[in-house]
């Protein structure tokens, strides 16, 4: 059985840990509601979120994203069937950005809209083979 897969960029919009926080509890309620799993990996300047679970679920989950004012430029990376999900055991993974590969300056010129399917997913598989659970 496949599981739909879908990873974003986007640009927080007064981010602080306070909204940090609030995103992490809606996002694991409603997740554990939706069969969805995934990681969500940030820092002040960027977001860079990984979905899984069943393909409807995920695509509205990404749509209520795209509408949510906590975010900008918001921008889908990466979507597609794959055989297993990465975070089987997190309703939404917080990874504070330890696992990242582009500096800030980076990001700011364009190096998660340039990077390749595989480089966004290595962020992934990163995180996923450091989770203590």
């Amino acid at each position: 059985m496949s599981v739909y897969q879908l990873i974003y960029t986007s640009r927080p919009f007064g981010y602080d840990l306070n909204m940090l926080a609030s995103i992490l509890a809606t996002a694991r309620s409603r997740n554990a509601r939706d069969d969805i799993t995934g990681a969500l990996i940030c820092r002040p300047d960027v977001f860079l979120q990984l979905l899984e679970g069943p393909r409807l679920k995920v695509e509205a989950t990404y749509e209520r994203i795209c509408a949510d004012d906590r975010h900008v430029e918001v921008t889908s990376l990466v979507s597609e069937g794959v055989p297993d999900r990465l975070f089987p055991d997190w309703a939404m993974k917080h990874d504070p950005a330890v696992s990242w590969l582009w500096s800030p300056l980076e990001v700011h010129m364009g190096a998660l809209h340039a990077a390749s399917k595989l480089a966004i997913r290595e962020v992934f598989f990163r995180s996923a083979q450091d989770d203590p659970s």
